[in-house]
């Protein structure tokens, strides 16, 4: 499974990059005033009009004073588009965006669209796909390259212990929790903002809601976190030289996150994905109930279940109900791995009966 998820990731930025721009699609980055300082929380039902602008492009037509506006969001350096931001027939602001491929359109995870479902053209409904689609986006190759090896070293240590399929669910939920805690934070530091206009309290993100959140970074995080439960003084060498113990290793990570998130630092918002994805690791590889409980749920809907096969063949009686109860709660209480050969023999039995 650790080799599809690669496999998938690597596909997913192989296709990203041949697709491009094509399509003349964006990614909204940041929303201004028409001075350029942050778009009123009353105003986040502004819509973008026009044809997406260059930075050049808008000072020949808006003037010198629209690059004042265009330097203080840093919209100078890179390829960015601007749109005008209007609210009930009325320019209330700016829209900086940069471009974008298709599956970055669709997939990237923000608070605008996760949570409001705006995607630059006004609020709609909460794009939850995002949720998923994010962590299967990478910025750039050095972003892949050090979240694949991330998975490459440590995520077969966490699928041995759990299994194929748990694993997936366990890695995909980290990333969900990673995206989830960045998305509290930045709801919770922009509406400080427009109930305290400058003050800024530590853990809190103000920073723009369309600000887009990719990569695989909170999945690899809680699989580090459930490595380090697992194997904690397995040496590693961090960056190929630096011994250390997976644990602290583990911790170490965390700690940079607090540290980043406490002070704003560069790269809070994806930092707060990181410590999400932390600390679903940290629980769920100690509750891999959970993750049975998740797949014997998802049994009660696929026909191809083996926990749906079992439970049909001991309603029809070919086995012995008392056993497969116990071989059932001795895996949601301490893992499929708690299982003897023998357990294992009946189960197969079980299902291949059904």
């Amino acid at each position: 499974m650790t080799g599809w998820i690669i496999a998938l990731c690597v596909g997913v930025f192989v296709l990203d990059g041949f697709l491009g721009g094509r399509g003349g699609h964006v990614m909204p980055v940041v929303r201004t005033d028409l001075a350029g300082d942050p778009l009123p929380a009353s105003f986040r039902d502004a819509v973008a009009v026009g044809t997406p602008l260059s930075v050049a492009q808008a000072a020949r037509e808006w003037g010198p004073a629209f690059l004042q506006v265009a330097s203080r969001v840093g919209a100078l350096r890179g390829p960015y588009r601007v749109q005008v931001l209007e609210r009930e027939g009325r320019s209330v602001g700016l829209l900086f965006s940069l471009p974008s491929s298709p599956l970055k359109s669709l997939l990237h995870f923000s608070t605008s669209t996760a949570l409001l479902g705006d995607s630059g053209s006004g609020p709609g409904f909460p794009q939850v796909w995002r949720f998923i689609g994010f962590q299967f986006l990478h910025a750039n190759m050095a972003h892949l390259l050090f979240n694949m090896l991330g998975l490459w070293f440590f995520g077969p240590v966490v699928e041995r212990y759990l299994g194929g399929k748990r694993y997936a669910a366990f890695y995909l939920l980290c990333g969900i929790c990673g995206a989830a805690m960045y998305l509290l934070l930045n709801f919770l530091g922009t509406q400080m903002a427009v109930w305290k206009p400058g003050l800024q309290l530590p853990f809190l993100l103000p920073n723009d809601p369309a600000t887009p959140l990719v990569g695989a970074s909170a999945g690899v995080f809680g699989v580090i976190m459930a490595a380090a439960f697992l194997a904690p003084r397995a040496q590693v060498l961090v960056f190929f030289v630096l011994p250390m113990e997976l644990r602290t290793l583990a911790y170490a990570l965390v700690g940079v996150a607090l540290l980043t998130i406490f002070f704003g630092g560069d790269n809070a918002g994806g930092e707060a994905a990181h410590l999400g994805g932390a600390l679903a690791g940290f629980w769920l590889i100690r509750r891999p109930h959970v993750l049975h409980w998740l797949f014997d749920w998802m049994g009660n809907f696929d026909p191809t279940s083996r926990s749906r096969r079992v439970r049909r063949a001991r309603r029809q009686g070919t086995v012995e109900a008392g056993e497969i109860d116990r071989i059932l709660d001795k895996i949601r209480s301490r893992g499929l791995h708690s299982l003897t050969e023998a357990e294992r023999r009946t189960l197969r039995q079980a299902s291949s009966r059904g």
